[in-house]
Protein backbone atom coordinates (compact mmCIF):
# COMPACT_ATOMS: atom_id res chain seq x y z
CA UNK A 1 0.00 0.00 0.00
CA UNK A 2 2.76 2.36 0.64
CA UNK A 3 4.21 1.41 -2.41
CA UNK A 4 0.75 2.61 -4.61
CA UNK A 5 0.69 5.41 -2.19
CA UNK A 6 4.63 6.10 -3.51
CA UNK A 7 2.38 5.18 -7.51
CA UNK A 8 -0.27 7.42 -6.96
CA UNK A 9 0.89 11.03 -6.10
CA UNK A 10 2.96 10.84 -10.21
CA UNK A 11 0.38 8.90 -11.60
CA UNK A 12 -2.18 11.82 -10.79
CA UNK A 13 -0.16 14.30 -11.76
CA UNK A 14 0.57 12.37 -15.11
CA UNK A 15 -3.32 11.85 -15.11
CA UNK A 16 -4.06 16.07 -14.66
CA UNK A 17 -1.50 17.06 -17.55
CA UNK A 18 -3.36 14.20 -20.27
CA UNK A 19 -6.66 15.94 -19.07
CA UNK A 20 -5.18 19.36 -20.08
CA UNK A 21 -3.38 18.37 -22.97
CA UNK A 22 -6.62 16.46 -24.21
CA UNK A 23 -8.37 19.46 -23.58
CA UNK A 24 -6.24 21.57 -26.12
CA UNK A 25 -6.16 19.42 -28.72
CA UNK A 26 -10.37 19.08 -28.71
CA UNK A 27 -9.65 22.51 -28.55
CA UNK A 28 -7.44 22.96 -31.27
CA UNK A 29 -9.39 20.37 -33.67
CA UNK A 30 -12.69 22.78 -32.85
CA UNK A 31 -10.68 25.79 -34.01
CA UNK A 32 -9.84 24.63 -37.08
CA UNK A 33 -13.52 24.63 -38.58
CA UNK A 34 -12.58 28.67 -38.53
CA UNK A 35 -9.79 28.05 -40.18
CA UNK A 36 -11.93 26.88 -42.91
CA UNK A 37 -14.76 29.36 -42.44
CA UNK A 38 -13.55 32.85 -41.49
CA UNK A 39 -17.58 33.54 -39.95
CA UNK A 40 -19.29 30.54 -38.05
CA UNK A 41 -22.73 30.78 -36.59
CA UNK A 42 -23.10 31.49 -33.25
CA UNK A 43 -24.98 28.09 -31.97
CA UNK A 44 -21.84 25.94 -33.96
CA UNK A 45 -19.25 28.31 -32.13
CA UNK A 46 -21.34 27.32 -29.10
CA UNK A 47 -21.25 23.70 -29.39
CA UNK A 48 -17.54 23.33 -30.58
CA UNK A 49 -16.30 24.79 -27.37
CA UNK A 50 -18.97 22.82 -25.39
CA UNK A 51 -17.50 19.45 -27.50
CA UNK A 52 -13.65 20.68 -26.19
CA UNK A 53 -15.38 21.41 -23.08
CA UNK A 54 -13.16 25.10 -22.91
CA UNK A 55 -14.74 28.45 -23.03
CA UNK A 56 -12.43 30.13 -25.71
CA UNK A 57 -9.93 29.03 -27.60
CA UNK A 58 -6.66 31.62 -28.57
CA UNK A 59 -4.19 30.07 -31.04
CA UNK A 60 -0.57 32.03 -31.92
CA UNK A 61 0.58 31.81 -35.57
CA UNK A 62 3.48 33.69 -36.73
CA UNK A 63 3.84 35.57 -33.64
CA UNK A 64 0.13 36.65 -33.75
CA UNK A 65 -1.87 35.73 -31.21
CA UNK A 66 -5.95 35.00 -32.91
CA UNK A 67 -8.95 34.55 -30.88
CA UNK A 68 -10.52 32.13 -32.81
CA UNK A 69 -13.29 30.50 -30.57
CA UNK A 70 -14.55 32.41 -27.48
CA UNK A 71 -17.64 32.30 -25.35
CA UNK A 72 -18.67 34.59 -21.72
CA UNK A 73 -16.33 33.34 -19.15
CA UNK A 74 -18.29 33.12 -15.96
CA UNK A 75 -15.76 34.46 -13.63
CA UNK A 76 -11.94 35.86 -13.33
CA UNK A 77 -9.23 33.79 -14.41
CA UNK A 78 -7.82 32.08 -10.92
CA UNK A 79 -4.83 30.26 -12.21
CA UNK A 80 -2.50 29.99 -15.50
CA UNK A 81 -0.95 26.76 -15.93
CA UNK A 82 2.00 26.47 -18.95
CA UNK A 83 2.77 23.06 -19.75
CA UNK A 84 5.32 23.59 -22.26
CA UNK A 85 7.73 23.61 -19.76
CA UNK A 86 6.47 22.33 -16.72
CA UNK A 87 8.78 20.07 -14.91
CA UNK A 88 8.03 17.16 -13.08
CA UNK A 89 7.80 18.67 -9.50
CA UNK A 90 5.68 21.22 -10.58
CA UNK A 91 3.51 18.99 -12.59
CA UNK A 92 3.01 17.43 -9.04
CA UNK A 93 2.59 20.69 -6.94
CA UNK A 94 -0.04 21.74 -9.51
CA UNK A 95 -1.90 18.12 -9.08
CA UNK A 96 -2.03 17.72 -5.54
CA UNK A 97 -3.22 21.66 -4.85
CA UNK A 98 -5.81 21.30 -7.54
CA UNK A 99 -6.93 17.60 -5.84
CA UNK A 100 -7.46 19.28 -2.61
CA UNK A 101 -9.03 22.61 -3.98
CA UNK A 102 -12.87 21.95 -3.98
CA UNK A 103 -14.16 24.93 -5.06
CA UNK A 104 -14.46 25.45 -9.01
CA UNK A 105 -12.53 28.27 -10.49
CA UNK A 106 -11.58 29.26 -14.25
CA UNK A 107 -8.29 28.40 -15.03
CA UNK A 108 -6.12 29.31 -18.56
CA UNK A 109 -3.88 26.54 -20.11
CA UNK A 110 -1.46 26.71 -22.61
CA UNK A 111 0.23 24.38 -24.31
CA UNK A 112 2.07 23.43 -27.95
CA UNK A 113 -0.49 23.02 -30.09
CA UNK A 114 0.05 19.37 -31.98
CA UNK A 115 1.26 18.26 -35.44
CA UNK A 116 2.99 21.81 -35.23
CA UNK A 117 0.24 23.55 -36.25
CA UNK A 118 1.71 26.93 -34.65
CA UNK A 119 3.59 28.09 -31.70
CA UNK A 120 1.20 28.60 -28.72
CA UNK A 121 -2.22 27.46 -27.91
CA UNK A 122 -4.15 28.26 -24.75
CA UNK A 123 -7.98 27.56 -23.56
CA UNK A 124 -9.91 28.84 -21.05
CA UNK A 125 -11.88 26.20 -18.45
CA UNK A 126 -13.51 25.62 -15.62
CA UNK A 127 -11.42 23.39 -13.04
CA UNK A 128 -14.25 21.44 -11.43
CA UNK A 129 -14.74 18.86 -14.28
CA UNK A 130 -10.92 18.61 -14.02
CA UNK A 131 -11.27 18.04 -10.58
CA UNK A 132 -14.01 15.55 -10.56
CA UNK A 133 -11.67 13.21 -13.08
CA UNK A 134 -8.56 12.91 -11.09
CA UNK A 135 -11.28 11.51 -8.37
CA UNK A 136 -12.66 9.06 -10.55
CA UNK A 137 -9.26 8.38 -11.69
CA UNK A 138 -7.94 8.11 -8.16
CA UNK A 139 -10.68 5.47 -6.51
CA UNK A 140 -9.87 3.43 -9.75
CA UNK A 141 -6.76 3.87 -8.64
CA UNK A 142 -7.46 2.57 -4.92
CA UNK A 143 -10.07 -0.12 -6.35
CA UNK A 144 -7.21 -1.36 -8.37
CA UNK A 145 -4.55 -0.89 -5.23
CA UNK A 146 -6.85 -2.75 -3.37
CA UNK A 147 -7.10 -6.40 -5.45
CA UNK A 148 -3.64 -5.75 -6.34
CA UNK A 149 -2.94 -6.08 -2.09
CA UNK A 150 -5.59 -9.41 -1.87
CA UNK A 151 -3.41 -10.50 -4.32
CA UNK A 152 -0.39 -9.91 -2.84
CA UNK A 153 -1.35 -10.55 0.61
CA UNK A 154 -3.05 -14.34 -0.64
CA UNK A 155 0.33 -15.51 -1.96
CA UNK A 156 2.22 -14.09 0.60
CA UNK A 157 0.30 -16.09 3.14
CA UNK A 158 0.72 -19.22 0.86
CA UNK A 159 4.13 -18.75 0.43
CA UNK A 160 4.88 -17.80 4.70
CA UNK A 161 2.45 -20.97 5.13
CA UNK A 162 4.84 -23.25 2.99
CA UNK A 163 7.84 -21.37 3.96
CA UNK A 164 7.76 -20.89 7.36
CA UNK A 165 4.83 -22.14 9.31
CA UNK A 166 4.39 -25.62 8.18
CA UNK A 167 8.67 -26.07 9.41
CA UNK A 168 7.48 -23.99 12.44
CA UNK A 169 4.63 -26.72 13.24
CA UNK A 170 6.96 -29.44 12.52
CA UNK A 171 10.11 -28.14 15.05
CA UNK A 172 6.76 -27.29 17.51
CA UNK A 173 5.70 -31.41 16.95
CA UNK A 174 9.26 -32.42 17.22
CA UNK A 175 9.56 -30.44 20.88
CA UNK A 176 6.37 -32.28 21.89
CA UNK A 177 6.83 -35.45 21.26
CA UNK A 178 10.25 -34.95 22.86
CA UNK A 179 8.82 -33.23 25.73
CA UNK A 180 6.60 -36.19 26.57
CA UNK A 181 9.77 -38.76 26.13
CA UNK A 182 12.66 -37.12 26.67
CA UNK A 183 14.67 -40.09 27.53
CA UNK A 184 13.74 -41.70 23.61
CA UNK A 185 16.43 -40.57 21.64
CA UNK A 186 13.89 -41.38 18.69
CA UNK A 187 12.36 -37.85 19.45
CA UNK A 188 15.12 -35.97 18.50
CA UNK A 189 14.89 -34.03 15.75
CA UNK A 190 16.27 -34.69 12.28
CA UNK A 191 17.15 -31.35 10.79
CA UNK A 192 15.17 -31.28 7.38
CA UNK A 193 14.56 -27.80 6.44
CA UNK A 194 15.78 -25.42 3.65
CA UNK A 195 15.30 -22.24 5.06
CA UNK A 196 18.86 -21.56 6.42
CA UNK A 197 17.80 -19.18 9.81
CA UNK A 198 15.30 -22.46 10.74
CA UNK A 199 17.94 -24.92 9.80
CA UNK A 200 20.44 -23.49 11.71
CA UNK A 201 17.64 -23.59 14.63
CA UNK A 202 16.58 -27.20 14.46
CA UNK A 203 20.33 -27.96 14.83
CA UNK A 204 20.43 -26.07 17.56
CA UNK A 205 17.62 -27.73 18.95
CA UNK A 206 18.90 -30.84 17.55
CA UNK A 207 22.19 -30.69 19.85
CA UNK A 208 20.08 -29.18 22.99
CA UNK A 209 17.92 -32.49 23.04
CA UNK A 210 21.21 -34.77 22.56
CA UNK A 211 22.53 -33.54 25.04
CA UNK A 212 19.49 -33.29 27.18
CA UNK A 213 19.22 -36.84 26.60
CA UNK A 214 22.32 -38.34 27.42
CA UNK A 215 22.26 -35.92 31.15
CA UNK A 216 19.02 -37.33 31.84
CA UNK A 217 20.38 -41.12 31.05
CA UNK A 218 23.42 -40.25 32.96
CA UNK A 219 20.92 -39.02 36.15
CA UNK A 220 19.20 -42.29 35.64
CA UNK A 221 22.44 -43.99 36.22
CA UNK A 222 23.11 -41.77 39.13
CA UNK A 223 19.74 -41.93 40.57
CA UNK A 224 20.38 -45.93 40.25
CA UNK A 225 23.52 -46.33 41.89
CA UNK A 226 22.31 -43.53 44.52
CA UNK A 227 19.53 -46.16 45.61
CA UNK A 228 22.57 -49.12 45.51
CA UNK A 229 24.81 -47.07 47.36
CA UNK A 230 21.57 -46.20 50.16
CA UNK A 231 21.18 -50.09 50.11
CA UNK A 232 24.76 -50.51 51.09
CA UNK A 233 25.07 -47.90 53.26
CA UNK A 234 22.46 -49.08 55.03
CA UNK A 235 23.70 -52.90 55.61
CA UNK A 236 27.40 -51.40 56.27
CA UNK A 237 26.11 -48.21 59.17
CA UNK A 238 25.00 -52.19 60.93
CA UNK A 239 28.61 -53.43 60.63
CA UNK A 240 29.98 -50.49 61.39
CA UNK A 241 28.17 -50.23 64.45
CA UNK A 242 29.13 -53.21 66.04
CA UNK A 243 32.80 -52.28 65.08
CA UNK A 244 32.44 -49.07 67.07
CA UNK A 245 31.51 -50.92 69.92
CA UNK A 246 34.46 -53.20 69.83
CA UNK A 247 36.76 -50.04 69.46
CA UNK A 248 35.01 -48.38 72.86
CA UNK A 249 36.68 -51.06 74.59
CA UNK A 250 39.72 -51.72 72.49
CA UNK A 251 39.80 -47.64 74.05
CA UNK A 252 40.24 -49.45 77.85
CA UNK A 253 43.50 -51.04 76.84
CA UNK A 254 46.29 -50.51 78.87
CA UNK A 255 48.24 -51.42 76.01
CA UNK A 256 50.35 -48.01 75.09
CA UNK A 257 50.11 -48.65 71.35
CA UNK A 258 46.93 -49.91 71.64
CA UNK A 259 45.52 -46.43 73.55
CA UNK A 260 47.64 -44.39 71.12
CA UNK A 261 45.95 -45.72 68.18
CA UNK A 262 42.41 -46.25 69.14
CA UNK A 263 41.65 -42.60 69.32
CA UNK A 264 41.81 -42.37 65.29
CA UNK A 265 40.44 -45.95 65.03
CA UNK A 266 37.46 -44.45 66.95
CA UNK A 267 37.43 -41.24 64.73
CA UNK A 268 37.81 -42.85 61.30
CA UNK A 269 34.86 -45.33 62.60
CA UNK A 270 32.47 -42.43 63.65
CA UNK A 271 32.82 -41.04 60.98
CA UNK A 272 32.54 -43.70 58.61
CA UNK A 273 29.00 -44.38 60.62
CA UNK A 274 27.70 -40.94 60.46
CA UNK A 275 28.42 -40.88 56.59
CA UNK A 276 26.21 -44.04 56.21
CA UNK A 277 23.39 -42.43 58.10
CA UNK A 278 23.07 -39.55 56.13
CA UNK A 279 23.84 -41.62 52.91
CA UNK A 280 25.49 -39.27 50.83
CA UNK A 281 25.66 -40.88 47.92
CA UNK A 282 26.50 -38.76 44.94
CA UNK A 283 23.79 -40.01 42.81
CA UNK A 284 20.87 -40.28 44.79
CA UNK A 285 20.39 -37.14 46.55
CA UNK A 286 22.30 -33.28 47.11
CA UNK A 287 24.81 -32.91 49.73
CA UNK A 288 23.10 -31.77 53.18
CA UNK A 289 23.76 -27.52 54.01
CA UNK A 290 27.19 -27.38 55.93
CA UNK A 291 26.51 -26.48 59.22
CA UNK A 292 29.23 -23.36 59.48
CA UNK A 293 31.63 -22.79 62.43
CA UNK A 294 35.11 -21.24 62.59
CA UNK A 295 37.45 -24.42 62.00
CA UNK A 296 40.86 -24.83 63.32
CA UNK A 297 42.49 -25.63 59.93
CA UNK A 298 45.93 -27.31 60.91
CA UNK A 299 43.48 -29.72 63.11
CA UNK A 300 41.53 -30.96 60.03
CA UNK A 301 44.77 -31.14 57.97
CA UNK A 302 46.59 -33.27 60.51
CA UNK A 303 43.79 -35.72 60.96
CA UNK A 304 43.88 -35.86 57.06
CA UNK A 305 47.49 -36.78 57.56
CA UNK A 306 47.48 -39.06 60.38
CA UNK A 307 44.39 -40.92 58.21
CA UNK A 308 46.06 -41.28 55.28
CA UNK A 309 50.22 -41.86 56.46
CA UNK A 310 48.23 -45.37 57.50
CA UNK A 311 47.86 -46.16 54.52
CA UNK A 312 51.06 -44.85 53.29
CA UNK A 313 52.77 -48.46 54.62
CA UNK A 314 56.15 -48.79 53.27
CA UNK A 315 56.12 -46.50 50.32
CA UNK A 316 58.34 -43.79 50.30
CA UNK A 317 55.12 -40.76 50.11
CA UNK A 318 55.64 -37.92 52.72
CA UNK A 319 52.85 -35.86 54.15
CA UNK A 320 53.73 -32.42 55.15
CA UNK A 321 51.84 -29.89 57.42
CA UNK A 322 52.50 -26.36 56.38
CA UNK A 323 48.97 -25.06 57.60
CA UNK A 324 49.69 -22.06 60.45
CA UNK A 325 48.52 -22.80 64.11
CA UNK A 326 46.58 -20.10 64.26
CA UNK A 327 44.49 -20.06 61.09
CA UNK A 328 41.04 -21.00 61.26
CA UNK A 329 38.01 -20.90 58.43
CA UNK A 330 34.20 -20.67 58.42
CA UNK A 331 33.83 -24.15 57.60
CA UNK A 332 31.75 -27.49 58.19
CA UNK A 333 34.70 -29.50 59.56
CA UNK A 334 33.10 -32.80 58.50
CA UNK A 335 32.74 -31.95 54.89
CA UNK A 336 36.36 -30.18 54.58
CA UNK A 337 37.92 -33.06 56.26
CA UNK A 338 35.99 -34.90 53.68
CA UNK A 339 37.18 -32.90 50.73
CA UNK A 340 41.10 -32.77 52.17
CA UNK A 341 40.72 -36.09 52.36
CA UNK A 342 40.47 -36.62 48.87
CA UNK A 343 42.56 -34.47 47.41
CA UNK A 344 45.35 -36.03 49.75
CA UNK A 345 44.19 -39.84 48.86
CA UNK A 346 44.56 -38.61 45.02
CA UNK A 347 47.26 -37.10 45.62
CA UNK A 348 48.92 -40.11 47.41
CA UNK A 349 47.75 -42.49 45.13
CA UNK A 350 49.13 -41.42 42.05
CA UNK A 351 52.64 -41.37 43.79
CA UNK A 352 52.50 -44.68 44.22
CA UNK A 353 51.41 -45.43 41.29
CA UNK A 354 54.45 -43.67 40.08
CA UNK A 355 56.68 -46.16 42.04
CA UNK A 356 59.05 -43.18 43.13
CA UNK A 357 59.30 -40.96 45.99
CA UNK A 358 57.53 -38.14 46.61
CA UNK A 359 55.87 -36.01 49.19
CA UNK A 360 52.11 -34.19 49.89
CA UNK A 361 52.40 -30.77 51.29
CA UNK A 362 49.36 -29.49 52.63
CA UNK A 363 49.67 -25.09 53.11
CA UNK A 364 46.94 -22.70 54.03
CA UNK A 365 46.75 -18.80 54.06
CA UNK A 366 44.40 -15.92 54.69
CA UNK A 367 43.71 -13.58 52.32
CA UNK A 368 41.32 -10.31 52.25
CA UNK A 369 38.42 -11.76 50.74
CA UNK A 370 38.73 -15.64 51.30
CA UNK A 371 41.01 -18.66 52.78
CA UNK A 372 43.12 -21.17 50.95
CA UNK A 373 44.10 -24.10 51.47
CA UNK A 374 46.80 -25.64 48.71
CA UNK A 375 47.06 -29.35 48.36
CA UNK A 376 50.67 -30.00 46.66
CA UNK A 377 51.99 -32.99 45.23
CA UNK A 378 55.24 -34.01 43.60
CA UNK A 379 53.48 -36.86 41.34
CA UNK A 380 53.57 -37.19 37.45
CA UNK A 381 50.97 -34.87 36.82
CA UNK A 382 47.74 -35.22 35.73
CA UNK A 383 46.72 -36.76 32.07
CA UNK A 384 44.66 -35.00 29.52
CA UNK A 385 41.55 -36.80 29.70
CA UNK A 386 41.58 -36.28 33.54
CA UNK A 387 42.34 -32.42 33.07
CA UNK A 388 39.27 -32.18 30.61
CA UNK A 389 36.59 -34.32 32.87
CA UNK A 390 38.35 -33.26 36.00
CA UNK A 391 34.90 -32.43 37.62
CA UNK A 392 33.22 -34.26 36.23
CA UNK A 393 30.95 -38.02 37.46
CA UNK A 394 32.35 -41.17 35.82
CA UNK A 395 34.69 -39.45 33.39
CA UNK A 396 37.26 -37.31 35.47
CA UNK A 397 38.87 -41.14 37.12
CA UNK A 398 42.81 -41.44 36.42
CA UNK A 399 43.02 -45.08 38.32
CA UNK A 400 42.15 -47.82 36.46
CA UNK A 401 38.89 -48.77 38.56
CA UNK A 402 38.16 -45.46 39.81
CA UNK A 403 34.93 -44.10 39.61
CA UNK A 404 35.69 -40.17 39.45
CA UNK A 405 33.19 -39.03 41.85
CA UNK A 406 35.90 -38.36 44.16
CA UNK A 407 36.97 -34.73 42.65
CA UNK A 408 33.07 -34.06 41.87
CA UNK A 409 31.82 -34.59 45.57
CA UNK A 410 34.25 -32.23 46.42
CA UNK A 411 34.02 -29.45 44.16
CA UNK A 412 30.03 -29.93 45.33
CA UNK A 413 31.05 -29.67 49.20
CA UNK A 414 33.38 -27.04 48.32
CA UNK A 415 30.52 -24.87 46.46
CA UNK A 416 28.02 -25.80 49.41
CA UNK A 417 30.05 -23.20 51.31
CA UNK A 418 30.30 -20.75 48.75
CA UNK A 419 33.88 -21.16 47.51
CA UNK A 420 35.49 -22.99 44.94
CA UNK A 421 37.43 -25.90 44.15
CA UNK A 422 40.48 -25.85 41.54
CA UNK A 423 43.14 -26.93 39.51
CA UNK A 424 46.24 -24.62 39.55
CA UNK A 425 48.70 -26.12 37.79
CA UNK A 426 49.76 -30.05 37.00
CA UNK A 427 52.59 -31.11 35.19
CA UNK A 428 55.45 -33.46 35.24
CA UNK A 429 57.03 -31.52 38.27
CA UNK A 430 53.65 -32.32 40.49
CA UNK A 431 49.83 -30.95 40.65
CA UNK A 432 48.64 -28.14 42.99
CA UNK A 433 44.74 -28.33 43.85
CA UNK A 434 43.68 -24.91 45.72
CA UNK A 435 40.40 -24.79 47.98
CA UNK A 436 38.44 -21.31 48.33
CA UNK A 437 36.34 -20.51 51.35
CA UNK A 438 35.12 -16.97 51.29
CA UNK A 439 35.35 -14.83 54.42
CA UNK A 440 32.26 -12.95 54.41
CA UNK A 441 31.01 -10.88 56.85
CA UNK A 442 32.34 -12.92 59.87
CA UNK A 443 32.05 -12.05 63.14
CA UNK A 444 34.22 -13.81 66.03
Amino acid sequence: MLAEILIFVPSIARFREDFLLNRLERAQIASLALLADDMLAEDLEAELLANAGVYNVVLRRDEVRQLMLSSPIPGQIAKTYDLRDASPWVLIRDAMIRFFTVENEVIRVMGEPVKGAGLLIEVTIDSAPLRMAMTDYGLRILGLSFVISIITAFFLFLAVRVVLVRPIKSVVGYMQRYASAPEDARGIISPNSKVTELREAEEALKMLQTDLTQALKQRERLAQLGGAVAKVSHDLRNILTSAQLFTDRIDASDDPLVRRMAPKLVNSITRAVSLCESTLAFGRAEEPAPTLTMVRLQDVVADVAASEQLAVADACVEIVNEVPDDLVARADPEQLFRVIMNLVRNARQALVASGKPGQITIAGCEYENNWCLEIRDTGPGLPPKARENLFTPFQGGVRKGGSGLGLAISQELVRGHGGDLVLKETGPEGTTFEIRLPRGDVTF
